[in-house]
């Protein structure tokens, strides 16, 4: 398909495009709406005008919102960076899709149930009640989300538990490939580093504090300017955040570690990269008003999103001369 430029997204090619949106509030061709286009997972719909483009972010949960898509630019040298988490520092999208699918297993009350290949792009890059409403939706439709967060949780306790205690599932968090070179040249060229994941404290946390024991890097508290969350799960005795109805790709998460954690200005923002490998992460950037750079392995190519990335890597230190004006 020959590329075609939208304000704010820039040129695209691999997109679906749409004669309406899903709830019928645009239809192409009408009001002003030059074209509506949709990545392959139709998690969002681009509803593009001659002078802005507008992203209306789906919501399995039903809070949908819709957002201006701002016009991002970069001008190295990077003044910061905002990381994400899952599959982009750490390698573990595995092993929260495997607790997704115990969880529904324990739900269905069928111990040899398996996610199908199909599902890895709505069990991954999303809010667990996200995750949690898809494989109801699709696997038992009878079944509640509150009693599905109540297993999960459960099942995260033990696992987590199990892994700490030297018991767990192999392989769980690993460290992405040079990521202690990568943030070790970016911190000692004064940059800001900020981690933004769409996972919960409880989950979040143990993850890095993993990597960076097994790459004798400290405390993760200490080395990073700003490490935002989804905030703490909801349950009894706790208290929950916005985390489970407005993660990636809502712009809440990376606009708060960058506004809020690093100090970012609105005339700073040109000098800041986002990293990602999920499809929702990128828009998440992108909704936020900066450059994404995606990372090879996760979902974004799947998606049809690579043209929203400034670039893509298959390693963290590829980007380092981009990052530092080289």
């Amino acid at each position: 398909m020959e590329k075609q430029f939208f304000t704010g997204v820039g040129h695209i090619e691999d997109m679906i495009f749409l004669d309406k949106t899903s709830d019928g509030s645009f239809t192409s061709g009408k009001e002003g709406v030059k074209a509506i286009f949709t990545p392959y997972d139709r998690k969002v719909e681009f509803i593009a005008f001659d002078d802005k483009t507008l992203c209306n972010v789906k919501s399995a949960m039903g809070y949908p919102a819709i957002y201006n898509v701002p016009v991002s630019n970069y001008e190295g040298p990077a003044k910061a960076i905002l990381m994400d988490l899952d599959g982009t520092s750490v390698h573990s999208e595995s092993f929260w899709m495997w607790i997704i699918e115990q969880t529904i297993a324990k739900l269905k009350k069928e111990p040899k149930f398996q996610l199908e290949c199909e599902d890895e792009p709505h069990v991954s890059g999303h809010s667990v009640s996200e995750h949690l409403q898809y494989c109801i939706d699709k696997y038992c439709p009878d079944k509640k989300i509150t009693d599905a967060r109540k297993l999960y949780f459960e099942t995260t306790e033990y696992e987590m538990k199990e892994i700490l205690e030297g018991r767990g599932k192999q392989g769980a968090f690993t460290p992405a490939p040079g990521l202690k070179e990568f943030l070790t040249e970016v911190k000692g060229n004064g940059i800001k580093i900020g981690l933004v994941t769409s996972g919960l404290y409880n989950k979040a946390i143990p993850e890095i504090i993993s990597a960076f024991h097994t790459l004798n890097m400290g405390d993760p508290f200490d080395f990073y300017d700003a490490i935002i969350t989804a905030g703490q799960s909801l349950q009894k005795g706790q208290a929950g955040t916005i985390g489970e109805l407005a993660p990636k790709p809502h712009p809440w998460l990376y606009s708060e570690t960058a506004r809020v954690g690093l100090g970012i200005e609105e005339k700073d923002k040109a000098s800041v990269l986002g990293f990602e490998d999920s499809s929702a992460g990128v828009i998440s950037i992108r909704l936020s008003g900066f450059q994404a750079i995606g990372l090879h392995g996760g979902n974004i190519h799947a998606s049809g999103l690579d043209s929203l990335c400034l670039k893509k890597y298959d390693n963290l230190c590829d980007a380092l001369p981009l990052i530092l004006g080289r």
